[in-house]
């Protein structure tokens, strides 16, 4: 039988070639992976065009990345809400090991982790001990809108509220 690495709830991990030490969740109740991408645009060609990130990560780059191999696939989440997300193959260097993983490129802004590692990028390759943990979780973005909202609900829902028009930068 091959013998599994062990690897924290938490890792720091390399996207490659160019993204080393980005903080990322194993979530073994998650099926799949997913990574914060932003500027996520299909072009009239057919390609897929997104940045891993975005500017208000110090991880960011502005680096376009570029993809003809690419899907898309309605994910429910925790909350239970959908969301249509487009989804490509990333190389993730996990503890030394390096594996070509499918990502969904998603808006994880909000969360403590820009990186989410599920089940199929680890199954057969390593074992998740909860009790190992390789950092701490950053204070997620939107530390401050619970101290917003109790400023200034009604500005707070205004500038918030789903049913605003999408901006367009």
């Amino acid at each position: 039988m091959k013998q599994l690495s062990t690897i924290g709830s938490t890792e720091l991990v390399v996207i490659n070639p160019n993204y080393e030490g980005i903080p990322a969740k194993v979530d073994t109740g998650a099926d799949r992976s997913a990574i914060w991408a932003s500027k996520v645009r299909i072009g009239k060609d057919g390609i897929l065009r997104f940045a891993l990130f975005d500017e208000g990560s110090k991880h960011y780059t502005g680096k376009i990345f570029k993809r003809e191999d690419f899907g898309v696939a309605v994910v429910k989440s925790s909350n239970g809400s959908k969301e249509m997300r487009y989804r490509t193959h990333l190389t993730v260097t996990i503890r030394g090991r390096r594996i070509r993983t499918l990502f969904y490129l998603s808006d994880r802004s909000t969360q403590k982790y820009p990186i989410l590692i599920g089940r199929h990028t680890i199954r057969g390759k390593f074992i998740v001990d909860v009790k190992q943990a390789a950092v701490k979780p950053a204070k997620p973005r939107n530390a401050g809108h619970n101290e917003m909202l109790r400023k200034d609900p009604y500005a707070f829902f205004q500038k918030f509220r789903k049913d605003r028009p999408p901006r367009h930068s």
